[in-house]
Order: C-alpha cells, then sequence, then structure tokens
C-alpha cells in the first residue's frame, strides 16, 4: 500500500485538533476543498474512515481517535527535532502578526522585538479580549497580549507584566494632586465605564463590589478616547488601567486605596501550543522574558499626567 502521506496525516491532525475543517484550513493556509479532498484521499487510501461525519461537531471514530493519539506524538516529536536543529532563527523577512486588548503593551512588545531582529516584520491588531483568543484559535494571529484569559489547552501562556488601576480625574477636581483616592468617594461620582467586553471595566467592577460602592451615576462610553474627553470636560471620573493613562495636562490619574485581585491585573503573552517550540516562537518569548514584568509606578501615574508612558 506504501508510506502514509505526511501533508494528509498534517491535514488529519490539523482538523482533529481544531474540531473545525474552516479553523484547520486556515491553521494550514489552505483551502477548505483542499483540506475535504486530502482527509477523503486518506480515508480513502487506507479503507478507514476517520470522522463520524462532516458536520459539527466533528465526531472522531475510535480508529480516528487512535491515529490523534498517534499524530500528536508524531508532530510533537518533529517540533522537537526542529528545535534541536533550528538552534538559531533566521527572522530576515519573516512576519508577527500580534493581536492585543492593550495598545501600550503592543506597542511595547512590538518595539522588543523589531530591536532583537531588525529584519522581522510585526503587523500589530488591536481587538477586545474575546477576539483576540478568537484570533489566535483561529490562526488569524500568531502572538496576543490578553488580560484574564481563558484556559485552553490549545494555547500557551506566559506572565508578560502586571498593571494596576488608576482612577483619573479632571485637573480640577477637588482631590486631583491628593496622594490617594479613596475608593467610597466613587459613590459620589458619576461614574464613566467603558463597554461590558472591556477589560477595564471588568477589573474596576470586581473592586467595587468587592467594597460595596455603587457610583451616584454611570455612562457607559465605548472607548478610551470618549472617556478621556469626557472626563476633561467635567463630565464624570473614571479607572483606566495605570499603563494606559493618557499623557494629558487636563487630567490627574491618582492611584485608589485599594486594588482589584492580581489575576486581574495580569496581562499574558500567549500563543497556539503547537507553534511554542519553534524557532521564531521562542524568539519571541525571549523578547517576553527581556520586558519588565510590572509597570514603574513613577511611570504608572503621575498628578498631572504630562509624561508619555512609552
Amino acid at each position: 500500500m506504501g508510506a502514509v502521506n505526511h501533508q494528509h496525516l498534517r491535514a488529519f491532525h490539523a482538523v482533529a485538533s481544531e474540531g473545525s475543517f474552516s479553523r484547520a484550513a486556515r491553521r494550514l493556509n489552505i483551502s477548505q476543498p483542499t483540506l475535504s479532498q486530502q482527509i477523503k484521499a486518506l480515508e480513502t487510501r487506507h479503507r478507514a474512515q476517520l470522522f463520524e461525519g462532516r458536520r459539527r461537531p466533528l465526531q472522531l471514530t475510535p480508529i480516528g481517535e487512535e491515529l490523534l493519539q498517534l499524530t500528536r506524538r508524531m508532530f510533537a516529536t518533529a517540533e522537537e527535532i526542529e528545535t534541536l536543529l533550528d538552534e538559531k532563527v533566521n527572522a530576515e523577512g519573516q512576519r508577527i502578526r500580534l493581536i492585543s486588548d492593550s495598545p501600550v503593551h503592543a506597542a511595547r512588545l512590538a518595539q522588543t522585538i523589531m530591536q532583537m531582529e531588525t529584519g522581522i516584520e510585526v503587523e500589530v491588531q488591536i481587538d477586545n479580549s474575546r477576539n483576540t483568543l478568537a484570533h489566535l484559535l483561529d490562526a488569524r494571529a500568531d502572538v496576543g497580549i490578553i488580560s484574564d484569559p481563558q484556559v485552553d489547552p490549545r494555547l500557551f501562556y506566559r506572565p508578560l507584566f502586571v498593571d494596576a488601576l488608576a482612577v483619573v480625574v479632571a485637573s480640577g477636581h477637588p482631590l486631583a494632586g491628593a496622594e490617594s483616592f479613596p475608593l467610597a468617594r466613587l459613590a459620589e461620582e458619576c461614574l464613566l465605564v467603558r463597554e461590558i467586553s472591556s477589560k477595564t471595566r471588568g477589573a474596576m467592577e470586581s473592586l467595587l463590589n468587592a467594597h460595596d460602592i455603587v457610583p451616584a451615576r454611570k455612562i457607559e462610553l465605548h472607548s478610551r478616547e470618549t472617556i478621556r474627553e469626557a472626563v476633561a470636560l467635567g463630565l464624570g471620573v473614571s479607572l483606566f488601567f495605570a499603563s494606559e493613562c493618557p499623557p494629558d495636562t487636563r487630567l490627574c490619574a491618582i492611584a485608589p486605596d485599594a486594588q482589584p485581585d492580581p489575576a486581574l491585573l495580569t496581562n499574558y503573552f500567549v500563543c497556539r501550543s503547537e507553534q511554542r517550540r519553534s524557532g521564531l516562537m521562542r524568539m519571541m518569548i525571549q523578547a517576553v522574558e527581556t520586558m519588565p514584568a510590572s509597570i514603574p509606578r513613577h511611570h504608572a501615574i503621575k498628578t498631572p499626567v504630562t509624561e508619555d508612558i512609552l
């Protein structure tokens, strides 16, 4: 019957691992019809049905389950061989697609990468946490920066930095210039918040709930820029991650007298598990390890904010 076609095995492994033909096709950078043809050719050549059907959710047959266990070991071993032989990454002309829910730290990581490897190209996309994870899993991005991620065995996580919350007020606010902002004072304020899926809002609401604080009023605005302008106009106050406090003389960022659970302030470098042993991804992880693990306090919160935090 001849040797098993390696390309067909890779196609099967991608579909079985992803549980989706469309996601597997994006992961392998081939069309879905081509992927389906490769799976069919594998099944026909070896007279073995590997999937119960083609409709979602995909279910493996018993022989498909056994084959998946073997291909996992096979491709893990192939990655280890690649790691052993590829000690030096040739980054010239390579492109990294970086997606993040934090513009500041996406820029910092991009800067670090390009300083380490001048020949590499970096494409940066900013999106919310949910879409960041979806892009990584669908292979529409190579690496991501995300806070409070959902643990998924298909992804590899490395802590990147720990942030803090800051209360942002207009420069004419009675507490502008104070050493700290008492959280209880928010019960008297109009609080400007991001959309419900925002990681900033999640950390803020966790902090307020922990201290049983209900703002006098709450207004939802869907971008950092809009909230910044609204605070400057005196419409209300807000909470920003300290690393994202805008350099604006109209505003003051003040450390609150309490912080939420550190887990909500920790951001992670994330990539697909299958990629983490590749030479290029090892270079990325090395770049992450050279970055500060926390935000220096004199950069994180200033009163007023007049210095670029990058």
